[in-house]
């Protein structure tokens, strides 16, 4: 049972407690057994000291009767050990005593005490000085002494002498104070152990619930817990809502821990897709640049603006590139936000029509735009829904041969309008749709260094929409093309 343990320290605790709770309870017994003893014995002799003053005159002027205190004190002492005589004179100075002279310490006594037991009957015990002790107090009984009508002195009769303190030893050392206090000290002992099995019990689910935990942290916190035999109703209590709220808590974690590696999975590939991008138009650019400055000489004009346009070419791609990457970055920020304003996309969609016709013709494309003259207005950041548009057109001339046809549809309706870009492509393969929107993502086109471009249209397309609350799906027949969609609320 380590003392570390909530189980041990509960069970130090039920110890400390019911050891000072048994002290407390020992020192009480023996204290009212003590002071109901006193009150007992000082009831029944209070009357000793009158008795005793009735039967015999024992003052009378300056005389005392020595004989009949003799007698007195020879009579008492051989009935009872424990009571001491002692004859005092109205001012409470002793002057005659039954006790070894060697033995009392005091030449009066208080009169306070005294007269306070002749006049209550009934709140006992009452103390007074005990000649045997500078200090101390016994109970007594006492009785005034007359002479000729008047008080010549007090009989004060002590009921428990030091020989009475021996007593009390003995009765404490006897075989019934034993028998009690052993009863006591195992009635203690097994409200202990009942305790320690009682909390034994009460914190089985604890004990399980961190071995649980410990298992979760050695395994690395990938597999959470999975708690059987535990209440998952409203009938369960504080442990249980604890034990359920660590099992969700472990899940979370595990899931976290798990997107984490996904995310720095997807980091590395990340940096590699960057590093590749930026590599191949830089060497490329890098390579011409070079043929140009090593054969200057032997290049003809020709050749050398031939070389010039290809290095202008590959530093458009390269700046393009990290144009995307600071875009992405920016966009996908934890702070990015959209300020929206009402605008007519139908309007927007016609004029990037006509900014993609020239490159349509150059590969002898159909660019056909369904496009309804009355449209709602729409909520969102212009700017950003034109750059969807540009990346979705651009996107379907880019990969559909000459000949094809790339068209831009607008459906309007009161709530909203519905924005399609389709074409007639080869299409996208089933195993790549789920991929189609991941940065540096190419399908059928893995990183070959061509003008297809570094697969982060889609992945900002994407972004764009979710800042605007909106999705973008994508429908495909591999080699009879592909269609992309998405939905603008009206303002």
């Amino acid at each position: 049972m380590p003392a570390k343990t909530l189980y041990g320290r509960l069970v130090l605790a039920l110890l400390a407690l019911f050891t000072l709770t048994g002290i407390a309870y020992v020192t009480l017994t023996v204290f009212t057994t003590r002071l109901h003893l006193q009150e007992v014995t000082q009831t029944l002799h209070r009357s000793i000291a009158a008795n005793i003053v009735k039967e015999q005159w024992l003052m009378r002027g300056e005389s005392i009767n020595k004989p009949a205190l003799k007698d007195i004190f020879t009579r008492l002492m051989g009935i009872n050990p424990s009571i001491e005589v002692y004859l005092l004179d109205g001012e409470g100075q002793i002057l005659s005593y039954s006790a070894p002279p060697d033995k009392v310490k005091r030449t009066r006594v208080a009169l306070d005490p005294i007269a306070a037991f002749l006049s209550n009957k009934d709140n006992h015990p009452i103390r007074g000085d005990d000649p045997r002790s500078l200090t101390g107090q016994k109970i007594f009984s006492a009785a005034p002494i007359y002479d000729t009508g008047s008080m010549a002195g007090f009989l004060y009769i002590v009921l428990g002498g030091q020989e009475f303190d021996s007593v009390v030893d003995l009765f404490q050392r006897s075989y019934v104070f034993r028998l009690s206090a052993g009863i006591t000290i195992a009635a203690l002992l097994l409200t202990i152990a009942i305790g320690a099995l009682s909390f034994n019990w009460l914190t089985r689910r604890l004990r399980q619930l961190a071995a649980d935990m410990g298992s979760f942290r050695q395994a690395g916190f990938t597999q959470p817990l999975k708690l059987a035999k535990w209440r998952r109703d409203d009938k369960g209590d504080e442990i249980d809502r604890l034990g359920l709220a660590f099992e969700e808590m472990s899940a979370r974690i595990s899931d976290q821990i798990q997107q984490l590696s996904m995310a720095d999975a997807a980091r590395r590939d990340m940096v590699a897709a960057i590093s590749h991008d930026l590599r191949t138009p830089l060497a490329s650019l890098r390579g011409y640049l070079e043929t140009l400055h090593l054969k200057d000489q032997t290049l003809t004009d020709e050749e050398k603006r031939k070389y010039l346009a290809l290095a202008l070419g590959h530093g458009e791609r390269l700046s393009r590139l990290i144009a995307d990457l600071f875009e992405l970055a920016t966009l996908e920020a934890s702070d990015a936000r959209v300020r929206r304003e009402p605008f007519l996309v139908n309007e927007l969609a016609a004029n990037i029509v006509q900014r993609f016709r020239l490159a349509a013709d150059n590969k002898q494309l159909r660019l056909i735009a369904d496009i309804p003259e009355a449209a709602p207005f729409v909520a969102g950041e212009i700017g950003l829904i034109e750059r969807v548009l540009e990346n979705l057109i651009e996107n379907a001339i880019k990969y559909t041969p000459s000949g094809g046809t790339v068209r831009l549809i607008l459906s309007a309706t009161e709530d909203g309008v519905t924005v399609n870009v389709a074409d007639t492509g080869p299409g996208i393969k089933p195993d790549h749709l789920p991929h189609v929107f991941e940065r540096f993502f190419q399908a059928g086109q893995p990183h070959c260094g061509t003008d297809k471009g570094a697969g982060l249209g889609l992945a900002i397309a994407q972004r764009i929409l979710q800042l605007h609350d909106s999705a973008i799906t994508v429908h495909s027949t591999h080699g009879a093309g592909a269609s992309f969609s998405f939905r603008l609320a009206a303002a």
